[in-house]
């Protein structure tokens, strides 16, 4: 079953995931001493995106928890402790340390999953990457690992005191002797074709004539009613591809009588796939599948290592899924997928990705997020700005930066049009975890007033009383021109009505531009004979 995980991925992963059961694990856990990791959204008029919103913050630091993470591997023994000891000793209490520190348990955990034939992919950039690559020796072992593979993401701008750095790195390892691989290819040179495939047939098909014979010595063969000789040392392809040679127009005769065959471009397999990728160019600011994650990777790259290593049917994991690439690239290619994200945004944003790209036909769970109002009231005890996420999840919005929203009264905001193309039409959302204040319906509609919103929502953990309700329908209504239809333009929904399914009252239209729809994707179907998950 596909499955969305909320929650810490070495919980998760400890709690849920049963022993080999994997078939294949990317991963890119991001590393950026003492940076925030922040969601931009591209305003409708494709300028700069102003609301940046707080995803998580690093915890890439060495304190108590990190410091604990690495006492635990280093009591674990063997060759992982003997490499974080050697760490320890060359970095001591770092961030790099403490990144080091809480990667190895996860790793560890990651090799547990994985079945034999299983491989990972860990993403990094150059600043770690070397680290990494012996606590991968040490956890999977020297002779594990496969490949590391560069992946040219940005043209070089040139450096004032070093040289630019345009690639990232994927170390590639093998938890057993004999991984699942499916040897991939690019397609021949434009050169190498100009030059060699030069021909072409009555139907457009590019060929070159090659030899029909190799090294050593054989038998005539028959070319149709001919019987010819094979040169000196050499010999003919065996009779039964001669026949289909010539059954198919496939055999040409030189002016001396020697038989030679069209070899077709496309047939002819491409060159094998090195470890350099430089053909799968990075998310642009104008690329159709941009979704506004900052760390987004193309599609092109995970399809690449999914059909690299696994058959459909397989089961594939993102402990760090972010805004869920490999779940959609693994959806595309029929196989399952187990997602985990320690945010409720990115949960949000890879349910609105699989809706708006699959078209809402995609069967999965989700594990973690509240199903009870006591569940609602446990995470927002924990943490109430994840709360908030998850509260404008459930309608569909977005969050606004934290900073701002503090001072102007909004927590959210969906967007929609339903006027004249390219207007856009908003409702500003605050959402309350506690006691409201008794002038907070009042306040809401000094923000929509001076947001110019179309409506203005409250979403409760708390029922609201009687005063804030009057308040609310004080508001009169916004009249859409989309069906001339009427819809209160103050609004109050308790999170208890969001979990039984109330939605807020607004035009009945498809054009939410909340967040920037992912493209469409068509899967093709699944081979005979293979399982599919969708």
């Amino acid at each position: 079953m596909n499955t969305l995980y909320y929650g810490d991925n070495l919980d998760i992963m400890r709690r849920y995931i049963d022993d080999e059961s994997v078939d294949l694990v990317y991963l890119d856990p991001p590393f950026k001493s003492n940076q925030d990791y922040n969601v931009l959204f591209r305003e409708q008029d494709g300028s700069r995106a102003a609301a940046q919103i707080l995803a998580f913050e690093d915890t890439w630091e060495w304190n108590q928890v990190s410091a604990s993470a690495y006492q635990d591997v280093v009591e674990g023994g063997g060759k992982v402790s003997q490499a974080m000891q050697s760490f320890f000793a060359l970095l001591r209490g770092n961030d790099m340390m403490a990144y080091l520190s809480m990667m190895a348990p996860r790793l560890l955990e990651l090799r547990r999953v994985l079945k034999e034939t299983g491989s990972i992919y860990l993403h990094c950039d150059p600043t770690a990457s070397h680290y990494l690559k012996v606590l991968m020796d040490a956890i999977f072992g020297p002779q594990q690992f496969q490949n590391e593979i560069i992946w040219k993401r940005s043209a070089s701008h040139g450096g004032a005191t070093h040289f630019h750095d345009i690639h990232d790195t994927i170390l590639y390892y093998a938890k057993g002797e004999k991984p699942r691989w499916n040897a991939q290819r690019l397609p021949q040179d434009e050169s190498y074709v100009k030059s060699h495939y030069s021909n072409l047939d009555g139907n457009g098909r590019r060929f070159q004539l090659v030899s029909a014979h190799g090294k050593g010595s054989g038998p005539p063969r028959k070319f149709g009613d001919r019987l010819i000789e094979p040169p000196s040392h050499r010999h003919w392809m065996d009779q039964e591809t001669i026949n289909l040679w010539m059954k198919e127009g496939r055999v040409v005769f030189t002016k001396s009588g020697m038989p030679r065959y069209k070899r077709y471009l496309d047939d002819t397999p491409g060159q094998p796939m090195p470890s350099l990728w430089a053909d799968i160019p990075p998310i642009n600011s104008q690329a159709q599948e941009r979704l506004g994650y900052p760390t987004q990777k193309p599609e092109a790259l995970l399809e690449r290592i999914i059909q690299a290593s696994s058959s459909e049917g397989d089961a594939i994991l993102d402990p760090f899924c972010g805004c869920g690439t490999t779940i959609s690239a693994a959806q595309m290619l029929h196989r399952a997928w187990i997602g985990i994200d320690i945010t409720h945004l990115a949960i949000a944003l890879i349910k609105h990705r699989l809706r708006s790209a699959f078209g809402g036909k995609t069967e999965y769970e989700v594990i973690g997020e509240p199903v009870s109002l006591p569940d609602a009231q446990a995470l927002a005890e924990e943490n109430r700005f994840q709360f908030q996420c998850w509260a404008l999840g459930l309608v569909g919005a977005r969050p606004s930066d934290p900073k701002r929203g503090a001072d102007e009264g909004i927590d959210g905001k969906l967007l929609f049009h339903d006027d004249k193309p390219g207007m856009t039409k908003q409702i500003v959302i605050s959402v309350k975890s506690g006691s409201i204040p008794a002038n907070h319906i009042r306040e809401l509609r000094g923000v929509v007033e001076r947001e110019k919103a179309a409506i203005g929502l409250l979403i409760t953990l708390e029922k609201p009383s009687r005063p804030m309700r009057r308040e609310a329908v004080s508001g009169g209504f916004y009249i859409s021109p989309f069906g001339n239809t009427r819809h209160p333009r103050i609004q109050i929904l308790t999170v208890e009505e969001l979990l039984e399914g109330k939605q807020i009252d607004c035009p009945k239209t498809d054009a939410n531009v909340t967040f920037k729809r992912a493209r469409p994707i068509r899967p093709n179907p699944p081979k005979p004979g293979k399982l599919a998950f969708d």
